[in-house]
């Protein structure tokens, strides 16, 4: 299942054309049951079976999690939230331009 959301993962920052727009290091890499986005070693995007999740500035997570567009982000169903992030279920269903602000967002919280 994690190859599944490798190949979604690094598609869409390809189709998306992601590393162009960034100085930060970036490296796809399998985890748990999907995958995720490293910039310069830390993580900054995840896509699991749950959605598409974004380490984001906390006041663009509170605005995205009080507006009900994101939901907070768990490994496991009955895990802790893992602050920070915004997960947005059912990502393929939104345009793909869509998701390019939340992509330079992550990136640029890890520099």
């Amino acid at each position: 299942m994690a190859k599944l959301y490798f190949e979604k993962l690094s598609q869409l920052i390809s189709d998306l054309d992601i590393e162009t727009e960034v100085s930060a290091k970036l490296e796809t890499k399998h985890f748990f049951r999907g995958a995720a986005l490293y910039a310069n070693k830390v993580i900054c995007v995840s896509w699991s079976p749950g959605g598409l999740a974004f380490k984001l500035p906390e006041s663009e997570v509170d605005r995205l999690l009080s507006s009900g567009k994101a939901k907070p982000l768990k490994y496991f169903v009955k895990g802790h939230i893992k602050e920070g992030y915004a997960m947005f279920e059912n990502p393929e269903s939104s345009k793909k331009a869509r998701w390019k602000s939340y992509f330079l967002m992550a990136i640029g919280c890890t520099l």
